[in-house]
C-alpha cells in the first residue's frame, strides 16, 4: 500500500490541477463514461465583456432590480449593500413567486425562505434556513453577519433573532400562491379535490381560478415542474472590492425543513475578495454536492474566466451521474461568476430556462443599463424536467 504523505498529495493535487486547467483553456477534458458524445465538457470562449467596473449580476429574475444595486456602486456604496438592495426589490414583489413575499411554499402550505450573504472586503459571511414569517431574509443573512459571532441561524431561532432585531413578521403566503399550492395538492391527492358527488369534480381548477385561463396554465406548469426560485446577485465596485447573496423561498412544495444551497456557504455563494464571486440557482442538491460556488472561484483563482468556470462546475455536476443525459435531465442548474477585474459570466446546465423554450439568461448592469445575457449551456439541448 502506497503511503500517501501530505506533500505527496500536495504535489499530486496541483499537478492535476494544472492539467484540468490546461485542459479547460484548450476546450479539452477527459472523456465521462456513459456519455453520449465521449466528452461531455466543452470550454467554449468566454462570452462576458472584460474589465468593467462597476458591474454587478444577477439570475434573469434580477433584471429590474439591478438598477438599485447600480446606483448605489456609482455612489461609492458598499458592494454588500448594492447587492441585497437588488435582491430586496424581488424579495418585496409578490408577483415573483420563487423568493421572499409571495414564494410557492412547502408541502404544508408554509412559505419557508433561506439566504446567505457573504462580503469580500471583510471577508466575513452571514446565513439563515427556514426561515418562517420574515420576508426580506438577504437582510436578515447581512444582520447575522453584522450583529453576531455566528455565520449561520436556522429555523424558529432565525425567526426569533430577526423579530429581536427589529423585523416585522407577516403572512408570507399570498392568495396568488395559496391557490397554486392547493391546486397542487388537488393533483396530487384524491381528498383535495371535491367528492364524486359534487358538480365540481371535473372542474375544480376552473372553479379555484375562476376560469382564467391563463392562471391555471401558470398554476399547471408550476405544479408539473416546481420551481426551485432563487435570485444570486453578485457586485464589484471601482476598487475591485466584490460581495455577493443568494436568497429563496426554496423548492416548490419541499418538505417541511428542507434547505437547498442558497444559504450554503461554498455552495448556492462563494466569494473571496483576492478573486470573485460565484453563485447558482436551480436544484440546490446537486450543487451542494460540487460545494459549486466554492468551485467556480477556485477555477477563477488559476486564471479560468467566469464562464468557463461556471462550466467547469456543471461537468462536475454530470461526472456524478457519468454523463446520463436522462437523469440529468430530471433537474435544471445555472451558475453565475464575477472576478474582481469586473468579468463575468453564467452557464446553465441545459440551454433553455424552466420556461421552454426560452433560453437560459442572467442579468447584468455594467453602469449603462440592465440587460439580459445569455448563459452558456453545458448540453447544447432542452431539458430539466423538475
Amino acid at each position: 500500500m502506497q503511503l500517501w504523505t501530505r506533500r505527496k498529495f500536495f504535489v499530486n493535487s496541483l499537478a492535476g490541477s494544472a492539467l484540468a486547467g490546461a485542459g479547460q483553456l484548450l476546450g479539452k477534458t477527459p472523456g465521462i463514461a456513459g456519455s453520449e458524445e465521449g466528452t461531455i465538457f466543452r470550454a467554449p470562449a468566454n462570452t462576458a465583456a472584460g474589465g468593467v467596473r462597476p458591474v454587478i449580476i444577477s439570475s434573469a429574475n434580477g433584471l429590474h432590480a439591478l438598477d438599485k444595486g447600480m446606483d448605489i456602486l456609482k455612489a461609492g456604496g458598499d458592494t454588500l449593500d448594492a447587492a441585497v438592495a437588488a435582491v430586496t426589490v424581488v424579495e418585496d414583489d409578490p408577483n415573483d413567486d420563487s423568493v421572499g413575499y409571495g414564494g410557492l411554499p412547502n408541502e404544508e402550505g408554509v412559505v419557508e425562505l433561506d439566504a446567505s450573504v457573504m462580503h469580500g472586503p471583510t471577508r466575513r459571511a452571514g446565513s439563515v434556513a427556514s426561515v418562517q414569517k420574515i420576508k426580506n431574509v438577504a437582510r436578515l443573512a447581512k444582520t447575522v453577519m453584522e450583529r453576531t459571532n455566528h455565520v449561520m441561524i436556522v429555523g424558529d431561532g432565525a425567526r426569533r433573532f430577526a423579530v429581536a432585531e427589529g423585523f416585522e413578521e407577516q403572512n408570507l403566503l399570498t392568495e396568488h400562491s395559496r391557490k397554486i399550492w392547493l391546486a397542487w395538492k388537488a393533483k396530487t391527492s384524491f381528498n383535495w379535490r371535491p367528492g364524486i358527488d359534487s358538480p365540481e369534480w371535473k372542474d375544480y381548477m376552473t372553479e379555484l381560478f375562476d376560469g382564467d385561463a391563463e392562471k391555471i396554465a401558470y398554476a399547471e406548469e408550476k405544479i408539473a415542474h416546481p420551481p426551485t426560485g432563487t435570485i444570486n446577485c453578485l457586485a464589484v465596485n471601482a476598487k475591485g472590492e466584490v460581495s455577493g447573496t443568494t436568497t429563496t423561498s426554496g423548492l416548490s412544495w419541499k418538505i417541511p425543513g428542507r434547505v437547498g444551497d442558497s444559504p450554503i456557504i461554498g455552495a448556492g455563494l462563494y466569494v473571496d475578495g483576492d478573486v470573485g464571486g460565484a453563485g447558482s440557482t436551480g436544484k440546490g442538491e446537486e450543487n451542494i454536492k460540487i460545494a459549486g460556488g466554492h468551485t467556480i472561484v477556485e477555477m477563477m483563482r488559476k486564471g479560468i474566466k467566469p464562464t468557463d468556470a461556471c462550466l467547469e462546475a456543471l461537468g462536475r455536476v454530470a461526472r456524478n451521474y457519468n454523463g446520463d443525459k436522462k437523469k440529468l435531465g430530471t433537474f435544471h442548474l445555472f451558475f453565475y461568476a464575477v472576478n474582481k477585474d469586473g468579468e463575468y459570466g453564467g452557464a446553465s446546465l441545459w440551454k433553455n430556462t424552466y420556461d421552454r423554450p426560452k433560453p437560459a439568461q442572467f442579468a447584468v448592469h455594467d453602469g449603462t443599463e440592465a440587460r439580459l445575457e445569455l448563459c452558456k449551456p453545458f448540453f447544447d439541448e432542452i431539458g430539466g424536467d423538475e
